[in-house]
């Protein structure tokens, strides 16, 4: 019997907060598909999520590679940030 490997799901987290980062980043050379959905807990709590689609050099067929979930304090923070990077 031939061994199947399980299929490897997208990398999910709840972001906690939104700092500065200190780290030497660059402009990526590949764009990816986002895709969105709100969802809402047990608890009535809603969340954003979003999910990245693989670059169009991928090898294989296009799946989910992360997936990010923000709340409430999570997008006011990200409003705010982007609000002062790109002045709207």
């Amino acid at each position: 019997m031939l061994f199947k490997p399980r299929r490897q799901e997208a990398q999910v987290a709840r972001l906690r907060s939104i700092e500065p980062g200190t780290q030497v980043v660059r402009v990526h050379p590949t764009e990816v598909d986002c895709f969105y959905q709100t969802l809402t807990d047990q608890s009535g709590q809603t969340y954003l999520h979003l999910s990245t689609f693989g670059s169009d050099e991928r090898q294989s067929t296009p799946k989910s590679s992360q997936s990010l979930q923000l709340d409430e304090t999570a997008a006011r923070q990200l409003l705010q940030i982007l609000r002062e990077t790109f002045h709207l």
